[in-house]
């Protein structure tokens, strides 16, 4: 199969809509803690949803898998791990930033270390990127990148200042600018091990081809063993919240405990029927909203495989084009969901401008790709 870098990033594109819209559905969720619905998603992001598109699209899993190194696998599974440990705390990201402006200081830090780190440690970052044409343009793509992003975070800062503390709170409810750094400073430089694991892999994509497995199908596999390793490590945490906060009865009660209800409402007591209301749970709909949210997530990794086999010997350029994407949606939903209401004319320019930077260097990675590949 010829590679089509400008399929790739099309791809990639669709990738970045789907993660930048997967927190979306989550609004949905009425009255669970965040450590159930965040595990209930999960299932769907990390095992439903892999297991499901590789087993239909690909040829012989099972096989495949048990004959890919198992130094591959190991590999895969703990870098998917350490991921796991950023992917849990991205959630908290949002909560305190919001989605524009959280998952732009994130995605920066995740999308220089994972384009990077994986070239410089085939040691071919100085050969096979710097040393030719279509390697320094996407190094330039990726530089126009992190200014886009630096740009996004200006915007965010430029909100932030301007808004007063109570239009902070109806916009983002636990908005915290200084703790969200913190938290999104972790979650960035852990979540770019994702990258390093879908590197490790690259063995069990070849093995998938030989097994007859459509070029453009072929990373797949890779999903089920990265996707292991951040399952468990979000499992455990999870369960560890669920038992320290007492929430994992409502994974199947339809009624809130009295407790909650006092919680949720400080200290207003509620009279006998409002309480009933207070303590009613939506579980169909939770559940619902749940899945669609993690089968969602999901979709911007299924997508990301398939953009990747267009890039040609460029492929590690797709975690630039991949982060870009997400954020270009990201905001576009921050947008949607009025979280830059009430910002200043020059805060909305800023913000223009990054989408803008942020779409072109997209077009810049493509381009250098497509040199490489005529």
């Amino acid at each position: 199969m010829i590679a089509n870098p400008f399929l790739g990033v099309v791809f990639h594109w669709l990738g970045g809509l789907a993660s930048g819209s997967f927190y979306v559905p989550y609004r949905g969720v009425k009255k669970w803690s965040w450590e159930v619905y965040w595990l209930v998603g999960g299932f769907f992001s990390w095992i439903i949803a892999p297991w499901i598109m590789a087993s239909i699209n690909t040829c012989d899993l099972l096989a495949v898998l048990s004959e890919a190194p198992a130094g591959a696998l190991i590999t895969a599974y703990i870098f998917g791990a350490l991921w796991g440990v950023g992917g849990l705390t991205f959630g908290l990201t949002m909560r305190y930033l919001g989605m524009s402006l959280g998952m732009a200081v994130a995605l920066g830090y995740t999308a220089v270390i994972g384009t990077l780190v994986p070239p410089i440690m085939h040691g071919e970052f100085g050969s096979k990127v710097l040393g030719t044409t279509s390697g320094q343009i996407i190094v330039i793509g990726i530089l126009v990148c992190m200014l886009g992003i630096t740009i996004t975070g200006m915007a965010g800062k430029s909100k932030e200042k301007e808004m007063s503390k109570d239009q902070q709170r109806s916009s983002i409810k636990e908005f915290n600018f200084g703790k969200g750094i913190l938290v999104a400073t972790f979650s960035g430089v852990f979540s770019a091990c994702f990258a390093m694991g879908l590197d490790a892999a690259a063995p069990i994509a070849d093995i998938s081809a030989a097994h007859g497995t459509t070029m453009i199908w072929t990373g797949l596999p890779k999903l089920c063993v990265v996707l292991l390793g951040g399952f468990t490590t979000n499992f455990i945490w999870c369960v560890i919240l669920n038992v320290r906060n007492r929430t994992g009865y409502q994974y199947f009660h339809k009624q809130l405990r009295q407790a909650d209800v006092l919680k949720d409402k400080g200290a207003e007591r509620p009279s006998e029927a409002e309480a009933a209301v207070a303590r009613r749970v939506p579980m169909l709909a939770n559940y619902l909203f749940s899945a669609l949210a993690g089968t969602t997530w999901y979709m911007q990794f299924f997508f990301y495989t398939m953009g990747e086999t267009q890039m040609g010997q460029y492929k590690f350029s797709s975690w630039t084009i991949h982060m870009a994407s997400i954020i270009i949606f990201s905001t576009l939903w921050g947008i949607a969901l009025k979280e830059w209401k009430g910002s200043s004319g020059f805060t909305k320019v800023l913000l223009g401008m990054a989408l803008a930077t942020l779409i072109f260097s997209t077009i810049v990675v493509g381009f250098g790709n497509y040199l490489a590949v005529q």
